[in-house]
């Protein structure tokens, strides 16, 4: 019993940093499809050429990268204050 107590306790960090940096990766994606909806990208857009638009490999390199360093930056700041 208290092996499963330890594993879950070492996992604990792991599924913090999980679940903040999808949370900061599913905020850049609402961003990116709010932005496909603006007048300076024109009416008649449907819902899933914008997804098409904004699901690409470019957008999620900069996803998972701008959300390791905003994890990395906000772990810092825990940590000082």
């Amino acid at each position: 019993m208290q092996s499963q107590r330890s594993n879950r306790i070492r996992l604990r960090p792991v599924w913090r940093a999980v679940i903040e940096v999808a949370f900061i990766d599913f905020l850049f994606y609402a961003n990116l499809l709010m932005g496909e909806f603006t007048v300076s990208n024109g009416r008649g857009k449907t819902f899933s050429a914008a997804l098409i638009d904004i699901f690409t490999i470019a957008n999620f390199a900069i996803a998972l990268i701008s959300a390791l360093i905003g994890y990395l930056v906000f772990e810092y700041l825990r940590k000082k204050l």
